[in-house]
């Protein structure tokens, strides 16, 4: 088949989709990935067609850190920014997506790629790496993280759809009359819906049931795969980072991703003070933050390292609970502490501490020395620890990218097979 992925973001909701594309290309498929241009030569230098589209995700970081906790401000970060920049984007995305025989599509692609498909008669396949469109009383949306099993929690899931649906639509009318010259759906279709004259789209979550196990009243065409890993087998560390790791006890990982915030160096400030009072070495990933400093023999400061190669290395992550970060964490079989910024982030960590593989997530606005200490303390622990490695081990069997193109190429095969078209 030739398949067609489109997602946008940070690294955190590119580097699935490339597991995802070089699994699809290992069973013959031919796949192109439409993604940041940020990422162009990340995607190509695997061996998968990149298709760039505008933007800078870099953006949407700053923006949604600001929001902060607030799901509403979150989402109107979003939205302002993606409505900005969204026929930039669709002049390249849905082209992308001519002579496609399935499309698979990430978050913000969601109604757009599905609606593509369906208008030319084709099938798609949602992948989301956080539980989204799939209500349930067993555990509350992302965005209500702290809500308690039960109708609150299925409420919180039912809203945040609503919101993402009608919040995205606004837009849509607007643009589609301002640039007639892009191929936009003629409309808008949600992909979840029970349709006699189409399959519904099959809906896939990329993380662990280990983390996260899957409720028993979703309906079939859910699936939680596992997560999307991608190993950087060529990787080679520079020489300052395998001259630290050879120079003392295993470090403790602090990567905070993508997160752009304006207070990044008193957050830096208390992270060191708070590795210098527990006797920690420890690795800084700055990424797009920025913070940089001269190394000494207890700390060395990166932007960015392959996760896969550097965690099993280290003996404890301190995090933001991206989900890409948590994931890597957790398949390295390590403790972690999370530092939870916006967005999905709160889910996560409690998340963490829920399957006992860290203490009670430190939400950013209430981070301070003395509880960063206290929280590396409780990641220390023989009980944390252990669970930590029976996780690892469990997660290190799955096969999300494989389960998932399972999936992909059954689904396609019952839509070939199936009677029931859409035509517009």
């Amino acid at each position: 088949m030739n398949i067609t992925i489109l997602t946008y973001g940070s690294r955190g909701d590119v580097q699935p989709f490339l597991a995802l594309a070089l699994g699809l290309k290992k069973k013959g498929h031919v796949v192109k990935l439409a993604a940041p241009h940020k990422f162009d030569e990340f995607i190509t230098s695997h061996g998968i067609t990149s298709v760039p589209l505008a933007g800078d995700p870099e953006e949407i970081s700053r923006l949604i850190n600001n929001a902060g906790t607030n799901p509403i401000r979150v989402i109107a970060a979003i939205w302002k920014y993606i409505f900005s920049i969204a026929p930039q984007v669709s002049r390249v995305a849905f082209p992308a997506c001519q002579g496609a025989d399935l499309i698979v599509h990430s978050f913000l692609f969601t109604v757009g790629g599905h609606s593509w498909a369906r208008e030319h008669n084709i099938p798609d396949v949602s992948i989301q790496t956080f539980p989204m469109f799939a209500p349930t009383r067993a555990f509350p949306n992302v965005s209500a993280p702290n809500l308690p099993p039960g109708p609150l929690s299925y409420f919180s899931h039912w809203l945040a759809t609503q919101i993402f649906w009608h919040g995205g639509n606004m837009g849509y009318g607007p643009a589609r009359r301002a640039h007639p010259e892009i191929d936009y759906p003629r409309g808008l279709y949600f992909p979840f819906d029970e349709n006699p004259l189409r399959l519904r789209t099959p809906l896939l979550f990329a993380y662990s049931p280990s983390i996260l196990p899957r409720p028993s009243g979703w309906n079939e065409h859910v699936h939680v795969t596992g997560y999307f890993f991608l190993d950087e087998l060529s990787y080679q560390p520079p020489v300052d980072l395998s001259s630290f790791l050879a120079k003392g006890e295993p470090p403790v990982c602090v990567s905070f991703g993508s997160m752009v915030n304006r207070k990044a160096e008193h957050i830096d400030q208390m992270i060191r003070e708070a590795l210098k009072r527990t006797t920690h070495r420890g690795i800084v990933l700055s990424g797009w933050g920025g913070m940089m400093r001269q190394p000494t023999d207890d700390l060395l400061y990166l932007e960015s390292a392959p996760h896969d190669w550097l965690l099993p290395r280290c003996k404890m992550l301190v995090h933001h609970g991206g989900a890409g970060t948590t994931s890597a964490g957790l398949r390295a079989g390590i403790p972690q502490v999370v530092v939870p910024f916006t967005a999905d982030q709160p889910f996560w960590g409690r998340r963490v501490h829920a399957i006992g593989v860290g203490p009670k997530p430190v939400p950013l606005r209430k981070l301070s020395v003395e509880g960063m200490v206290r929280a590396i303390a409780g990641a220390e622990s023989k009980a944390v620890l252990e669970r930590a490695q029976v996780t690892g081990q469990r997660i290190r069997g799955e096969d999300g990218v494989g389960e998932a193109v399972r999936v992909i190429e059954s689904h396609a095969a019952a839509f070939e097979e199936s009677p029931r078209f859409f035509k517009v």
